[in-house]
């Protein structure tokens, strides 16, 4: 019998470049210009002619402060929307919609909800504050304020918004890259358990998951059992049919080990070559027997012809199996051999048949 492990090596390059893509947007987020170094978009919003005048002539000689202006309140969100500016400097009184009006739209609109606003007030009218900042303003000016402090005041909020877009970007790079990286451990873990012909689990993850069930099936001393499955003749069908219809057989008979467990806590796997397992928690041996009794009659009933078998004309399969109950000083290696033996005698025994200890 065949004992090696026979387990295609996957192709990770596809995740490990999408591993590589998120923690390249993490990276491109994280080195974004600093907000200093970002040009301030100012829109103003105001309907004189003479204020709008005055704010370009304060901002023409600012290095790295670019104006826009709307006169028109009825235009502002789509100027706003159009322009997209770092910060916005709102009239409260303007002909049509009034400036608060105006502060309430830009905040339930999407694209305008975080970018600051400054009121621009013709006196210092706390109840005007009060009400500019209950509706969404960040800051109240009355106009036209001095240069110095209007400069400072754009600057101040135009960087503290861009701060804000560029924390919240490489935020949600991050939760990007968190995702496409548990995503790939997962896929990898996948691959790593997985044979890669049959898509059964490989021999590795059966020996974790055989370990595993023998401890605890040995702590609540319940019935373990393990059955080995080998197909018959499966050299000879190689010879004279080729590896390529040999790696379909194979696939064939491990959807039908597939298709004789139904529980959930059962396991399929590969064994090694033409060599399979299944490991049976909490099942007695009369359970096991009829379980290996349903994988032999169901390979025998795929009629693969095998003209070149001894004992059939079709693909067939022996199945051996044992059954116990772990103690604390037993060793998981003795069901495996059990198991093994158990394959031998079935093999002996004519093959196509099945044979437990």
């Amino acid at each position: 019998m065949i004992n090696q492990n026979d387990d295609d090596k996957a192709d990770s390059m596809p995740l490990a470049d999408a591993t590589d893509a998120a923690l390249d947007a993490v990276q491109a987020a994280l080195n974004s210009p600093s907000a200093a170094d970002v040009p301030v978009m100012v829109l103003l919003v105001d309907d004189q002619a003479i204020v709008v005048e005055a704010v370009r002539r304060a901002l023409m000689n600012e290095k790295g402060i670019d104006f826009h202006y709307c006169m028109n309140s009825s235009e502002a969100l789509d100027a706003a929307i159009r322009t997209r500016p770092t910060v916005i400097l709102q009239d409260l009184v303007m002909p049509g919609i009034d400036g608060l009006t105006l502060v309430k739209s830009y905040r339930s609109n999407p694209a305008m909800h975080d970018t600051p606003i400054i009121v621009l007030s013709t006196k210092e009218e706390p109840v005007i504050k009060s009400a500019a900042f209950a509706v969404g303003a960040n800051d109240y000016l009355v106009k036209l304020p001095d240069r110095i402090e209007l400069v400072a005041r754009l600057r101040y909020h135009s960087r503290s918004f861009v701060n804000l877009m560029q924390r919240d970007e490489a935020y949600r790079a991050l939760r990007r890259s968190q995702r496409q990286l548990i995503e790939t451990n997962l896929e990898l873990q996948r691959l790593t358990n997985v044979d890669g012909l049959t898509n059964l689990s490989n021999r590795r993850y059966l020996d974790e998951y055989l370990s595993a069930e023998w401890r605890r099936c040995g702590r609540e001393q319940t019935e373990l059992s393990f059955l080995m499955i080998d197909v018959d003749n499966f050299k000879a069908y190689n010879d004279n049919y080729g590896h390529v219809s040999g790696d379909d057989v194979l696939k064939q008979v491990a959807a039908s080990l597939e298709g004789c467990i139904d529980r959930a806590g059962d396991l399929a796997a590969r064994f090694g070559g033409e060599e399979f397992a299944v490991v049976l928690p909490g099942t007695s041996i009369d359970g096991a027997r009829a379980i290996a009794e349903k994988i032999r009659r169901r390979i025998e009933a795929l009629q693969i012809p095998h003209e070149f078998s001894s004992e059939a004309s079709c693909i067939t399969a022996s199945v051996g199996g044992a059954c116990v109950v772990p103690t604390e000083n037993g060793k998981i290696t003795s069901l495996i051999e059990a198991a093994d033996q158990a394959l031998y005698r079935a093999k002996h025994n004519g093959k196509n048949c099945v044979f437990l200890a």
